[in-house]
């Protein structure tokens, strides 16, 4: 058997466990400046950064950065099955507190389609970027 499947399935959990590192470490920097701790924020907020930084060299190594249109693509596709799929199976299979977390975030998870859905079709009438 190739080592490729393991190793895209290896960058893409590695991307993962980046991913959520650095958005762990954007909420742990959101609680340090509400206590007043801004210096602690803005470490939390660099090693964030690198986390970021970490990810993306996992995307791009897996193939999974590719150009505008591509990715968007890809994005919309994403935010389909999360919408259609995802949240409505786990809003079904949780209590009721952890239903409206979901409920909530699948709100906004249609707004991101909708913007994404107008970025591809603003991109696709462009000349290749879109409109300042």
């Amino acid at each position: 058997m190739s080592r490729l499947p393991r190793a895209q399935e290896y960058l893409k959990t590695g991307f993962t466990a980046e991913a959520a590192s650095a958005a762990k470490f954007r909420a742990a920097a959101a609680r340090a400046q509400a206590a007043g701790q801004p210096n602690l924020a803005k470490a939390w907020l660099e090693l964030a950064g690198e986390k970021d930084a970490l990810a993306i060299r996992q995307l791009e190594a897996a193939g999974l950065v590719r150009d505008g249109g591509e990715d968007l693509a890809a994005a919309l596709a994403e935010e389909r099955y999360e919408n259609d799929s995802l949240y409505p199976r786990m809003v079904r299979e949780v209590d009721a507190a952890t239903a409206a977390v979901f409920e909530s975030v699948a709100q906004k998870q249609r707004e991101h389609l909708a913007r994404l859905e107008s970025l591809l079709d603003a991109l696709t009438r462009s000349s290749g970027d879109l409109a300042g």
